[in-house]
């Protein structure tokens, strides 16, 4: 009797411990997320469930394209791409992205570019549009300038202004449902 009792002890010390870690990796290291809206589309659509890694930008800095989730207000996150880092000029002119003067692609759109049947996916806007204390010529430090894909219907940067980096929950890793478009983002 007393072997039953200490296999079960055991078992149930197993058992709290994986729970401990799976809160603690819920906690620190990756979220759940669900995408409202169609801000994103074609990339990711509404009731798309993603995993995002709240620790990357703890040891790298963002990267232009990045998926990212951040607290657009207290109560609500959002899910867009970062376009603009720190220090660069952004501008867009007839649908063609300019970093520091260069046009730059954005192969994640052409989906979107291919349906149009008359103007731009982008509308014409340099940095000196985007909403700030004062007009500005590059992305101040410490902030980022996001757009979500579906570029005529998202309400981005061109919105609300710049993202502080205090803001950002996390990178987005994984799309893992529905289940027929799991894909990995670097």
């Amino acid at each position: 009797m007393n072997r039953g009792k200490k296999e079960v002890f055991e078992w149930l010390k197993a058992l709290a411990i994986a729970v401990i870690i799976a809160i603690i990796i819920r906690s620190f290291i990756f979220t759940n997320y669900v995408v409202e809206g169609k801000s994103m589309m074609p990339t990711l659509e509404d009731g798309n469930r993603l995993i995002v890694n709240k620790i990357d930008y703890d040891f790298s800095k963002p990267k232009r394209f990045d998926i990212i989730i951040f607290h657009a207000t207290p109560t609500d996150d959002y899910v867009k791409r970062v376009i603009g880092l720190p220090g660069d000029s952004i501008e867009y002119k007839n649908d063609v992205l300019y970093v520091n003067g260069k046009p730059v692609k954005e192969p994640y759109l052409k989906p979107y570019k291919e349906k149009i049947s008359s103007g731009n996916l982008t509308n014409n806007f340099s940095l000196r549009d985007i909403p700030n204390d004062k007009p500005v010529d590059r992305v101040p430090p410490g902030k980022l300038l996001v757009l979500g894909d579906n570029r005529r219907n998202s309400v981005d940067s061109r919105s609300f202004g710049f993202v502080d980096m205090s803001q950002v929950v996390g990178k987005v890793n994984i799309r893992y449902w529905p289940l027929s478009e799991i894909n990995y983002y670097h």
